[in-house]
């Protein structure tokens, strides 16, 4: 049964300021720089360079001018049948949207490297075809990761061809013996012997050899005293073994080519902390960033549109529509990035306070316990308004570039019931374990146990995780 109804709803909804803000804050500065240049590319109404006082008659910020507005009513024209062509134009990506397409690499790519290889193989050309498509399959660290019978059945299916494992398998054998040795390994511990047999043979490479085709668990559990007795080995001939097979690349494919995590540890800080005698000062690190301002030539247009009430035709309409919409994209814009340097400035002076100590002398015991409530408490702002600040920004120190996140840490209290960071037990845990006998490595528990003489009370799960985030392996595998 169909039955009508009136309902009187309460919504909110973002202003596009707004959300031009809530994209600008999560922007650091170098893509903060690129966004800049976009938009200047795409609104011919945003000019680089101060903003000049208006006058009352070109003021068209938000309301505008009266009599424009009464003389020049948009939505009535926008019901004009006539459409402008720009109008007719659509795009389902908005220009605030981010670009997350990698950047193309200008160098002979790994896949490319491999291929280039198979020209100066001897092999037939439906074997040469076949090692083609393997390197097609191998990853970026080298290693092909698909079933042989897998691929057969891909190529039988989608291209009709007959293909057998043994065909399949004898094109493999073209692939793992390219540059570098150990591509086109299925698993580690074929990687690793490939590696091996394209070595000089020497006692210590038969050997090594030996232990990762035999003892490839116990070798990766580091359970080198069970291997030494069943080969029979002296503890200096277990040394070499080790060494040797330590030389191996796990990943033979990031050998060729730059890691991307190299490429991304240039950073350029977002805000450079200024010490001038014990007082200490937040910076906005703008100085690529250039002053902005509305075009003085689209603010003249629609100036003297309002002033030129006698020739106002179809194709002047046209244009002053399309240059209003422009000024109000650049006003937006404007005030979005005016915003964003307020509400970054005083995020980053909150955390500064907070950490004031830390900021003096660079010691991270210094550091408070701090989450991001607190911080938003502080100045007034949301809670995921400090998340998007402090994510992907950097600080510039005295001390060294630190990203924001690192200022925020949980709350561990003391036997005494001291609250302090618990960056300061991570510290006390790399410290123990650096020095500790390599020969018969301290279990967690045994953390535990040397935290809580100390006087932090903590469970040993906990400690598992902090060990596990600063990146130290269980105790078995630090046995050397």
């Amino acid at each position: 049964m169909l039955k009508q109804q009136l309902n009187i709803k309460l919504q909110q909804k973002l202003s596009p300021l707004q959300i031009q803000v809530i994209k600008m804050l999560e922007y650091p500065t170098v893509e903060l720089e690129e966004r800049i240049r976009e938009e200047m590319e795409a609104n011919p109404a945003l000019d680089e360079g101060r903003e000049e006082t208006v006058s009352e008659d070109t003021d068209f910020d938000s309301g505008g001018d009266d009599d424009y507005d009464n003389d020049f009513d948009l939505t009535e024209y926008a019901m004009d049948d006539d459409i402008p062509d720009y109008k007719l134009q659509t795009n389902n990506h908005s220009v605030d949207d981010k670009d997350v397409s990698m950047p193309l690499s200008g160098q002979t790519t790994f896949h490319e490297y491999l291929t280039s290889q198979l020209e100066l193989c001897e092999a037939d050309t439906k074997t040469r075809q076949l090692a083609q498509y393997l390197i097609g399959n191998v990853d970026d660290d080298g290693y092909l990761r698909r079933e042989i019978e897998a691929m057969v059945d891909d190529l039988a299916f989608q291209f009709g061809l007959s293909i057998t494992d043994a065909d399949m398998e004898k094109a493999l054998v073209v692939v793992q013996n390219l540059d570098p040795s150990g591509v086109g390994a299925r698993d580690l511990k074929e990687c690793l012997l490939l590696q091996l047999r394209h070595k000089q043979t020497s006692s210590t490479v038969v050997l090594a050899e030996r232990v990762i085709d035999r003892f490839f668990e116990p070798f990766s559990k580091k359970q080198y005293d069970l291997i030494a007795r069943r080969l029979g080995l002296s503890d200096a001939e277990m040394k070499e073994v080790v060494a040797e097979i330590m030389k191996l690349n796990p990943k033979p494919g990031n050998a060729f080519s730059t890691p991307a995590e190299i490429l991304l540890q240039q950073v350029t800080p977002d805000f450079i902390i200024e010490n001038d005698n014990g007082r200490l000062s937040v910076v906005l690190n703008n100085s690529n960033i250039p002053d902005l301002k509305v075009s003085k030539t689209y603010n003249n247009m629609v100036s003297d549109y309002v002033g030129n009430k006698e020739n106002q035709n179809r194709e002047m309409r046209d244009a002053i529509l399309f240059a209003k919409q422009k000024i109000d994209a650049a006003r937006w814009f404007i005030d979005a990035i005016k915003q964003r340097n307020v509400t970054l400035l005083k995020t980053m002076n909150a955390i500064v306070e907070e950490q004031y100590a830390f900021f003096l002398e660079g010691d991270d015991t210094k550091l408070r316990p701090m989450k991001l409530k607190d911080i938003a408490d502080k100045v007034g702002f949301d809670v995921s308004t400090i998340s998007r600040v402090s994510n992907s920004k950097y600080v510039q120190t005295e001390f060294g570039v630190f990203p924001l996140k690192y200022f925020f840490s949980e709350t561990m209290q003391t036997a005494s019931g001291e609250e302090v960071s618990n960056k300061e037990i991570k510290q006390i845990i790399v410290d123990v374990v650096s020095e500790e006998d390599k020969s018969n490595p301290i279990a967690d528990d045994a953390l535990t146990e040397i935290l809580r003489e100390k006087g932090y009370v903590i469970a040993r799960r906990t400690v598992a995780k902090y060990r596990e985030q600063l990146n130290i392996p269980v105790a078995r595998l630090r046995k050397k």
